[in-house]
């Protein structure tokens, strides 16, 4: 009972940790987005998408390398080691989802 509450905290601090971090987006991207006009504004947010992108395929990167740690060593981490794989590949499908989010948007922004 105490390791599943334990892991449950751990689980919980993680998540808030992540969500701490630095706002890939700092300004007001539908104000930004409706203000632009100029071919200079749209490839300023295209620009600004491609940046978040690799922002967020380094993070990508990070919990792929978490992963494989987890994966090859696992009994390192003993019962808690399925949940940290679980948990990994999680943030590794939102982190891979926000890349190709933000890369269509860049995309779109330099069509127009």
């Amino acid at each position: 009972m105490k390791t599943k509450l334990l892991i449950t905290l751990f689980l919980i601090l993680g998540l808030l940790a992540a969500c701490a971090e630095r706002n890939p987006h700092p300004m007001d991207m539908s104000q930004a987005v409706q203000n632009a006009t100029t071919k200079t504004d749209h490839e300023a947010l295209a620009q600004h998408y491609e940046e978040a992108a690799k922002e967020m395929q380094l993070k990508v990167d990070k919990y792929k390398k978490l992963l494989s740690q987890y994966e090859s060593k696992s009994y390192l981490y003993g019962r808690q080691a399925e949940d940290l794989k679980t948990h990994c590949q999680r943030l590794i499908d939102v982190y891979e989802k926000a890349v190709e989010e933000n890369l269509s948007m860049a995309k779109l922004h330099r069509q127009l």
